[in-house]
């Protein structure tokens, strides 16, 4: 045996010593009962919870024998496994992105790792061996350790692993003691391995998945490889289930396979077994594993000993489906595949990646929920529940091995692969090889898992190519996916797909239109950071153009955010640099459709309508529906429509359709046959759940469409009555029966409204031209690029006025000439009716040479009293006019200061498109309306300004609320998300300064 050396964390030769062979993550029982109820085994022992521990800033200054057997830690503190060392008091954590976090303090390349900062944790647990594993082999297992660690039993070397994502098992046997025992572990976390985890994610180290003791019976498979052999036609398949005993006598083997309702469908009997060998059984029309359908059935694979006892029972669950590349396009069951993916960190916002089943059981019900169906567990094997849920549910699976090695080619945006690993550097091969081993084995027997990845983002060569075939020799049932061959075409082998990351999707339709050689997909793709997710439709609107175009994977899933609390005691999400972790990439660990405490973000909003498998296209007179499911038809779901009127429901039925996958079907719909109110009809449509699913209740929307139609004309009749114009030196006055505006010469602007009494004008209106920058803002530098329209902002100079007064109606106007440039006017008119309603006119003439337009709007503020809202608008969450196809047109309602989104920074967040009013009103319902004339107009109405939020890089730096500030606005241009690094928004979604702008709204008393 070697003995243990601290050189090997510098070794690339050396990343596991005395680990058992990987192997599949079966469970195994004692008797049939057991099996049937997949319970806890009783061959498993767990050693999570608490344990003795000691940390070392660096190697040098730790406890060197502690796992001695006399070593005495009284006096150790404690911590919790599963657990990240940084997340229990010990160090801190660091985010980085592509850049190593030792970046600027030590000069170092690979395989060395700095000397001063590599923190080290040693572990001790004492256990004594359960009384039914004691005459039994007994191994150790870690489910997850980050990044290399050394084991120790009673003072004797155990073992040495790296990877910190796939488990690392030791037999135990040898050290044993009777009574209690001395388990010893100690963790570094740098490590040769740490080149190769160069993920965009808190650096963390420790026991952060389970630990546990297992045993092995007398006769014990200790490997399970299930192959589903469907036939060309997809309706008759031979299971093929190899196996690796553990024995050194003949024994007898059956296989008995049962349906989802526990018949048995065939048994197979061997009575001649030996170590290692294959049974084979025929079944006749399966049912076929999908994400539509995912029907698992349940293999039953029992050994007995010579004498015919059963002695141990494996419950595996087996998914007929048969995926392949077909005429170069990817194929599950004979159909074409659309993979609505998102990229998946396991993280929880209190424990990193400790994720507990509860995470995941609820991100797993949220994916189906969003009609997301596809997940790339970026960028590392998970935990082996999380597969389970992928099989039980329906999500397929990109499966992505530990490695990613960003920082070593590409730094500051610019490609440099001088040092690059592991590129063709044959000494990097068997480490890099172990993990895809090692992956391979434990999941192998998942139908969920569809593709191997090679990993992420760490260039192309050699020895990449090398894992890709392995991955093909050992498995013929899936394809390979590397997306890093994009950066060396010589290497194009790898990838069984073109993969490409954050391809604008003009460019992914060039290399459609080019007779390509492999089908598409986005691995990564909409980056998902602050308020973005902008022109998504872009890409979605290829799945039906281009047979080729395969889908894509959002990036990502879930906000990488950490609850602390800030020096007053109040918890936040904290971000890179939070922690003092320096050098750091701050706020980009946000990217996710869903924050970091697991609510939805409005972003959801867009990603559920653009994934939808059926869509819904109504009319006046009925629906098409286009049912772009494989497999299955809607009889699963219930269609209901419903008639409204100004966003009051007039009608609404249900209807029972059945449209088979992947056609279409008009359905005449019943509605009153006479509309008798001239206006705005909206036309709803949506699919329902008939029945309650594992994932969702009864009743649950699955699909939604809407029609809107104008009904007649209703044109604007001047309220009746008289107002009085009262002209002063500095301010004009005009009045009715109970209201009051006046208008400030000096100021230039509506001063004050007061209806009723009560002043609805706490700051006075002001044109607005800027947002509060956007993640996307800020990587694509609009603060730059359009910075004149942030200094329009701040001041004008009133050039002109005038006051017409009408009897039955007065109008005030202002000119306004902007600093900018002397070319720019804009004009604002006021004009005020007898029954206290005001009309806002805004225009705009366009000036040539002028930098395009965040917003263009006005802007004022009311009291923070005024927190009530009532919307007629697109909603119900925010949206934006390059996301908002998931909007649907209605009546809904929030309060003020839930349009700050939690987006990780503070930035523009909580407007509304297609406006028709809303009411901004007090506790008791007193307020004002705003509303549009004949086009719909955008409002955001906050606690806070542009400038407030655009100033703060935490929620926590804002101050404390005093005002509702309401912005109308004809036009925003849109938040962009092709990345958040420099892609601009689409040019269809900009405002063009060169060209006129005008809108208009109302404002009114409520």
């Amino acid at each position: 045996m070697k003995k243990p050396s601290i050189d090997w964390l510098t070794d690339v030769e050396v990343f596991a010593v005395n680990r058992v062979t990987a192997h599949s993550d079966h469970q195994y029982y004692a008797t049939m009962e057991e099996a049937r109820k997949k319970g806890e085994m009783n061959f498993r022992h767990s050693l999570n919870g608490t344990w003795k521990f000691s940390y070392a800033v660096n190697p040098r200054s730790r406890i060197e024998q502690f796992y001695e057997s006399d070593y005495d830690a009284k006096g150790w503190n404690t911590i919790q496994v599963p657990g990240h060392i940084q997340l229990q008091g010990f160090g801190r954590p660091h985010y980085v992105n592509t850049m190593y976090p030792w970046d600027g303090y030590d000069e170092i390349r690979p395989p060395e790792i700095p000397v001063d900062d590599n923190p080290v944790g040693s572990y001790l647990k004492t256990f004594t061996v359960p009384e039914n594993m004691q005459d039994q082999p007994l191994f150790i297992s870690f489910q997850g350790v980050e990044t290399a660690f050394y084991v120790w039993l009673n003072g004797e070397f155990v073992g040495y692993s790296e990877d910190s994502f796939t488990p690392a098992n030791f037999e135990l046997t040898p050290y044993l003691q009777v009574g209690g025992n001395k388990l010893a572990v100690e963790v570094y976390q740098r490590s040769t391995g740490s080149w190769l985890e160069d993920q965009d994610f808190w650096r963390f180290s420790g026991i952060f998945r389970d630990v546990y003791l297992y045993s092995k019976p007398s006769i014990h498979a200790d490997d399970v490889h299930v192959h589903t052999h469907l036939d060309d036609t997809y309706t008759n398949a031979v299971l093929e289930i190899d196996l690796k005993v553990a024995t050194d006598q003949d024994i007898r083997v059956s296989l008995e396979l049962e349906d989802a309702d526990h018949k048995v469908i065939e048994v197979v009997d061997q009575t001649q077994f030996s170590t290692s060998g294959s049974l084979k059984l025929s079944v006749e029309n399966p049912l076929l594993w999908s994400a539509e359908n995912p029907y698992l059935y349940q293999v039953y694979i029992k050994l007995y000993d010579q004498l015919g006892t059963l002695i141990e029972v494996i419950p595996q669950n087996v998914g007929f489906r048969r995926f392949e590349m077909k005429n170069k396009i990817m194929q599950l069951n004979g159909k074409r595949i659309l993979f609505k993916g998102v990229n998946r960190h396991e993280f929880n916002c209190h424990s990193g990646r400790v994720v507990t089943k509860q995470d995941m059981l609820w991100d797993i019900k949220t994916l189906k929920q969003n009609n997301i169906n596809a997940v790339r567990t970026a960028h590392y094997p998970n935990q082996s529940y999380w597969y389970e849920l992928c099989d039980q549910y329906g999500i397929y699976v990109i499966d992505e091995m530990n490695l990613e090695t960003h920082g070593t080619w590409q730094k500051m945006n610019v490609i440099e692969p001088s040092w690059l690993i592991p590129g063709n550097l044959p000494e990097w091969q068997n480490i890099v090889m172990d993990r895809a081993v090692s992956m391979f084995e434990r999941d192998k027997n998942h139908p969920s898992i569809l593709i191997w990845s090679c990993g992420n983002e760490s260039h192309a060569g050699e020895v990449i190519l090398n894992v890709t075939r392995y991955f093909k020799e050992v498995d013929e049932s899936r394809l390979v996916h590397y997306e890093g061959v994009f950066y060396d075409r010589n290497y194009s082998e790898t990838s069984d797909m073109e993969s490409q990351m954050y391809t604008k999707p003009a460019d992914i339709e060039k290399y459609l239109l080019n007779n390509p050689d492999k089908p598409y997909i986005s691995c990564e793709y909409m980056h998902a950071m602050g308020n973005s997710l902008g022109g998504m439709n872009k890409y979605t609107d290829l799945e039906r153009k281009y047979p080729m175009y395969q889908g894509g994977f959002i990036w990502d899933y879930i906000d990488q955010g950490l609850v602390i609390k800030d020096r007053y005691g109040q918890e936040f999400l904290a971000y890179g640099g939070d922690f003092g972790d320096r050098p750091t990439d701050y706020n980009f660990c946000f990217n996710g459709i869903i924050y970091a405490n697991r609510e939805l973000s409005p972003k959801m909003q867009e990603v559920r309508f653009l994934y939808q498998d059926i869509k819904l296209i109504p009319d006046r007179n009925g629906v098409k529906i286009i049912n772009d499911r494989l497999f299955q038809d809607t009889s699963d779901l219930v269609l209901e429509y419903r008639l409204t009127f100004e966003g009051q429901q007039l009608y609404r039925a249900q209807k029972q359709v059945n449209i088979e996958p992947g056609s279409e079907e008009y359905i005449e719909l019943d509605f009153p046959s006479e509309l008798n109110m001239n206006g705005e009809y909206v036309i709803q449509t949506a699919l329902l759940l008939k029945n309650k699913t594992i994932w969702a209740d009864q009743d649950f929307e699955l699909s939604f469409g809407e029609h809107i139609f104008q009904e007649g004309k209703r044109d604007f009749i001047i309220p009746k009555g008289i107002v009085n114009v009262v002209k002063g030196d500095v301010n004009i006055g005009v009045h009715g029966e109970s209201f009051s505006a006046i208008f400030s010469l000096k100021m230039a602007s509506l001063i004050s409204l007061k209806y009723a009494g009560k002043e609805m004008i706490e700051q006075a209106p002001a044109p607005l031209f800027w947002r509060a920058l956007t993640d996307n803002d800020r990587g694509n530098q609009t603060g730059f690029e359009m910075s004149e329209w942030y200094a329009a902002s701040l001041g004008r100079k009133c050039i002109g006025f005038n006051v017409q007064d009408e009897k039955t109606y007065a109008t005030i106007s202002f000119d306004y000439a902007l600093a900018i440039d002397s070319a720019i006017k804009i004009k604002v008119s006021y004009t005020v009716y007898a029954d206290g309603l005001i009309k806002v006119c805004s225009s705009y003439q366009g000036v040539t040479g002028l930098p395009d337009m965040p917003l263009f709007g006005i802007s004022f503020k009311m009291s923070a009293d005024y927190h009530e809202l009532d919307w007629y608008a697109n909603g119900p969450e925010e949206n934006y006019v390059d996301r908002a196809n998931g909007v649907r047109l209605g009546v809904f309602g929030n309060k003020v200061s839930a349009n700050i989104a939690a987006y990780a920074t503070p930035q523009e967040s909580g407007n509304r498109t297609g406006v028709r009013r809303v009411d901004v009103t007090n506790n008791e319902g007193v307020g004002i309306r705003i509303s549009s004339t004949d086009k719909p107009i955008e409002c955001n109405i906050s606690p806070y300004t542009a400038f407030e939020l655009e100033n703060a890089s935490h929620h926590y730096e804002l101050p404390t609320i005093h005002y509702t500030v309401v912005t109308i606005a004809g036009k925003q241009m849109g938040v962009g998300g092709d990345d958040s690094w420099g892609a601009p928004v689409h040019e269809e979604y900009r405002i063009n300064a060169e060209k006129e702008i005008y809108f208009e709204f109302m404002i009114e008393p409520k």
